[in-house]
């Protein structure tokens, strides 16, 4: 049973799901709202899912802070309620929380065992909604990841050939590792299949992104030429600082998480990013015009 059914992880988790055949109940915030606690309750009692996915949240960073209440209701409270009713049916809960936990001051990847330090409404609601599901539920698997694009809702690839401009400033001074909703969505669903084998006591924090580490210019410098074989123009990408786009939130410098806890416990290897940005683009341009 997916919460949050209707935004670019859960849309990619339907489809990757049907594609192999997995029972899936896709749940829309209008279908359920996670603030809802008698709303919840009634759909994870009807019927009885073997796996609860939380990809529902509050997820507008930079507006976060000035709506930092409504971040905190859904992204701490509404995990507290899904992971109290999740407890109350006994069944094992995936929540999806990202790399804003972190302060970004690291210089070698984050593993799970790193001091949190958020930065931000934002950062600071998903970190709470971490404590607020593990505090809630021992059968939680928190599944933080970064830098999500894929060809649902809006992320940094669509943004980037939707701008399409003769020259691009793109921030050279944040690092961190692009993660395709594709591999997520894999991802999720081979852990899901895991939480339910008989025995299974792994339970925890665990961190999920790509393979491949470089900064937002060079993803964007590397999504052009690959959107080059789709038939599409390349722009010239310019390198800049981020003192040069001001946000209202900040954003981590460093983002790379460590995947080496979830590669050891269920064997899940992340893919190179020219692999994954490929099949992202097949979705969204077509077919290549060269092989």
């Amino acid at each position: 049973m997916v919460f949050g059914a209707g935004g670019q992880v859960g849309l990619h988790l339907i489809e990757t799901a049907t594609g192999s055949g997995h029972h899936m109940v896709a749940l829309t915030h209008s279908d359920a709202d996670i603030c809802d606690s008698d709303a919840v309750a009634a759909v994870i009692t009807r019927p009885a899912p073997t796996v609860i996915v939380n990809a529902a949240a509050y997820t507008a960073v930079d507006k976060a802070e000035s709506e930092a209440d409504r971040a905190l209701q859904v992204n701490r409270d509404g995990a507290a309620i899904l992971a109290e009713q999740a407890a109350k049916a006994d069944v094992p809960l995936i929540h999806i929380s990202t790399d804003y936990v972190f302060d970004g001051a690291a210089s070698v990847p984050y593993d799970e065992e790193h001091e949190v330090n958020p930065q931000g409404a934002y950062a600071r609601s998903k970190e709470a909604g971490e404590r607020a599901v593990r505090s809630a539920h021992g059968k939680h698997l928190i599944l933080r990841t970064a830098w999500v694009y894929g060809p649902f809702g809006t992320n940094f690839v669509k943004t980037m050939l939707r701008l399409g401009a003769d020259e691009l400033r793109v921030v050279d001074d944040q690092t961190g590792r692009p993660t395709s909703t594709g591999d997520l969505a894999e991802a999720i669903l081979a852990i899901a299949e895991a939480a339910q084998r008989p025995g299974f006591t792994d339970w925890g924090t665990y961190h999920y992104a790509g393979a491949d580490t470089v900064t937002w210019h060079g993803f964007a410098t590397m999504i052009f030429a690959e959107a080059e074989k789709f038939g599409r123009k390349a722009p010239r990408v310019q390198a800049i600082a981020t003192a040069d786009f001001p946000t209202a939130a900040p954003r981590p410098s460093y983002s790379v998480l460590s995947t080496a806890k979830l590669e050891r416990i269920f064997g899940i290897k992340p893919r190179p990013l020219r692999a994954s940005l490929n099949a992202t683009l097949e979705q969204l341009l077509g077919r290549r015009e060269s092989a």
